[in-house]
């Protein structure tokens, strides 16, 4: 089948799926793979061991914002740019995404190890996790160049339509982490920092698939070096491509930073806690991602081809798929709520606040994907601003003041649902903000 057919004339609905499946697949890959960690080191029983994978999470967070800033920068771009039939453009942007990943992931890795012992504290570490998470900090920093590039390399193989590729890359370092989980954490006796080795040696493995997909089967890309260029807008435009979604990841590393902040003043359980839920929770989130970055491409290259009817007729079926797994996920999770965070952990106390918590996160469960098909709506049509205000309200000027005045009114029992209502609040501005622009392109999109 010819790209053009899957882009410009294939029924709206089995294209989406096509873009779709592999990329929610891909999304709930992550999920799997991030709950691994959290998983096999709550087998330990140890919830401090728990504690500290939880207060480390902004880490991995920060290196998905990068992850996250050019691969659906570049992904945007690119697929612009085979709207175009722009060859060079598209060897351009991934070859600059390539190089821009690894540079920043180095230094990402000397800040950590230079400064980790203030970034933990700033984390919320204490006495009793320091050392467990400085273990996790140390194995997880030099493989921080592996852990962006994987990522972002994904987002650009889903560009060129191989949406299997991206599947299979993401598999192969979950697949390996959940392998060598239990050998370093249980196996080794290493805890927290065996969960780190085993994050590490997955991605160095996807990110080697990768490498082979680019050098021996795509034709499209290019991460030969005589394409880098930040020049003729490269640079400019897949970073404000992707500054919404980098924002989005930076700043709920930074809300994640002062929850935990807020938490361990109420102990160490409820900080395990949360990290259990935010795992958790992320089935729910990133399965309505992984619909709406799907279908990015599709989006972009009929936008970048002058075909709104098509684009138009994608958005539409993307929400009401969105609706409809959120919906049945949420309910999913909220019937099994408790067994949920048992699998994790069977320290009394963690469970008590973990069930309470993971009702209060699950709240905007069904509604959380119109955000994002929003945000991606916005961002293939060259129109940024607006999804970067979304991230910047829904994970920092609305959620940090909700959490601090949460508490100082209602407690630890506020603070937990300053996310649930801050995700309605950018839910609701994201229709608006989409609405303007879909007028201004004479068509009115609910």
């Amino acid at each position: 089948m010819e790209e053009n057919e899957l882009m410009e004339t294939m029924k709206v609905s089995k294209a989406v799926a096509k873009m779709a499946i592999p990329s929610v697949i891909s999304s709930l890959v992550t999920v799997v793979y991030n709950m691994a960690d959290t998983f096999f080191v709550g087998q330990t029983g140890d919830p401090l061991q728990v504690a500290a994978v939880s207060l480390t999470n902004p880490i991995f967070i920060l290196l998905m914002a990068f992850a996250n800033m050019f691969g659906m920068g570049g992904s945007a771009v690119a697929s612009m740019a085979m709207g175009e039939k722009n060859e060079k453009r598209v060897k351009n942007t991934s070859a600059f995404v390539t190089y821009a990943s690894l540079g920043v992931g180095i230094l990402f890795a000397l800040v950590l190890i230079i400064f980790m012992q203030p970034i933990l504290h700033i984390f919320g570490a204490n006495a009793q996790t320091y050392e467990l998470a400085k273990g996790y900090t140390f194995h997880i920093s030099y493989g921080a160049p592996f852990v962006i590039w994987s990522a972002v390399a994904s987002f650009i193989v889903r560009a060129d339509g191989a949406s299997k590729e991206a599947m299979i890359g993401s598999m192969i370092g979950t697949i390996a982490n959940i392998v060598l989980d239990p050998v370093f954490i249980s196996g080794l006796g290493m805890g927290a920092a065996g969960a780190a080795i085993a994050t590490t040696i997955g991605n160095i493995m996807a990110s080697m698939y990768f490498l082979w997909y680019f050098l021996k089967k795509s034709k499209a890309l290019s991460i030969h070096p005589k394409y880098f260029t930040c020049r003729e807008g490269v640079l400019t435009q897949i970073c404000a491509a992707g500054l919404p979604t980098a924002i989005f990841s930076a700043l709920m590393s930074i809300s994640t930073i002062i929850l935990n902040q807020i938490l361990v003043a109420y102990g160490n359980a409820p900080v395990a806690a949360i990290g259990i839920v935010f795992k958790a929770n992320m089935f729910i989130t990133f399965l309505q991602m992984g619909l709406a970055n799907g279908v990015q491409p599709l989006l972009g290259y009929n936008y970048g081809s002058g075909n709104q009817e098509r684009f138009i007729a994608i958005e539409r079926f993307t929400k009401k798929c969105c609706l409809i797994v959120g919906i049945l996920a949420t309910v999913l999770f909220f019937v099994l709520r408790e067994p949920i965070i048992q699998m994790f952990i069977n320290d009394k106390d963690t469970v008590y606040y973990g069930v309470k918590m993971l009702i209060a996160y699950m709240l905007s469960g069904p509604v959380i994907g119109i955000l994002f098909v929003n945000m991606n709506c916005m961002q293939s049509t060259g129109n940024a601003f607006p999804a970067t205000v979304l991230s910047i309200l829904r994970q920092g000027l609305l959620l940090i003041p909700m959490l601090y005045l949460l508490n100082a009114v209602f407690k630890l029992s506020g603070v937990i649902y300053g996310q649930a209502l801050t995700d309605y609040i950018a839910v609701l501005l994201s229709v608006y903000l989409w609405r303007r622009k879909s007028w201004k392109m004479k068509s009115y999109i609910v």
